[in-house]
């Protein structure tokens, strides 16, 4: 099944995933992966609520939950000045809306990068993937492979060091847009969250590896 034949739709959560064309890298430094953010932000969080990312140099991976259709209407009332809602009689009518802000984010940081380094181009590969979780258990699974992304990867034994993923939001007090209260309640509290984090570790070749 493509990305683009799964629709959102409000309520459900989604695993969103993309890498960056051929070679690239979409983060050279701290700044590009914070401007990211930013644009995120402005672009995507009005239309869905964040559980979780990471941002890797040339791929990221979020787990969001689309808003509710109302929210999403309101978003689009306020942005336009004459909206025209005509394409959300359906559900692939707010489908299209809603990857169009991820679109816009894409096209934004695209434009930015392009200009600092001098770059032409497309820098994301078109058609952002992105797969409906249907149960506990792929959330929770999921949701625990997202923040050991860094560790998977190579680039660090300790999540702790990897200053670009949600994982800073639960363990820290400092209030962000990530839904850390309602995400909690899948684990019970802190203290589970960081067991299950240590106890699943990824092996470079991919294999999920539970430690004894």
């Amino acid at each position: 099944m493509s990305a683009k034949s799964i629709l959102l739709q409000s309520g459900r959560t989604y695993h969103i995933w993309t890498h960056a064309n051929g070679d690239d890298n979409f983060f050279r430094c701290k700044d590009n992966y914070h401007y990211f953010l930013k644009k995120y932000r402005l672009h995507v969080h009005p239309v869905v609520d964040t559980f979780a990312y990471c941002l890797m140099p040339n791929h990221f991976h979020f787990m969001v939950r689309v808003k509710s259709e109302d929210e999403i209407l309101d978003f689009v009332r306020k942005k336009k000045k004459k909206p025209n809602f005509q394409g959300f009689q359906n559900l692939e009518g707010l489908s299209k809306a809603i990857s169009q802000q991820f679109s816009n984010l894409f096209n934004a940081y695209t434009k930015a990068y392009n200009k600092k380094y001098d770059r032409k181009g497309s820098l994301f590969m078109s058609n952002f993937r992105r797969k409906l979780i249907e149960s506990d258990e792929y959330f929770v699974r999921l949701f625990v492979y997202i923040h050991n992304n860094p560790i998977h990867h190579g680039f660090t034994d300790d999540l702790n060091d990897w200053p670009f993923s949600s994982w800073h939001a639960y363990i820290s007090k400092k209030r962000t847009g990530i839904r850390t209260e309602e995400a909690l309640e899948w684990f019970g509290d802190i203290d589970s969250l960081k067991a299950i984090h240590r106890k699943c570790g990824y092996l470079k070749r991919g294999v999920l590896l539970e430690e004894g």
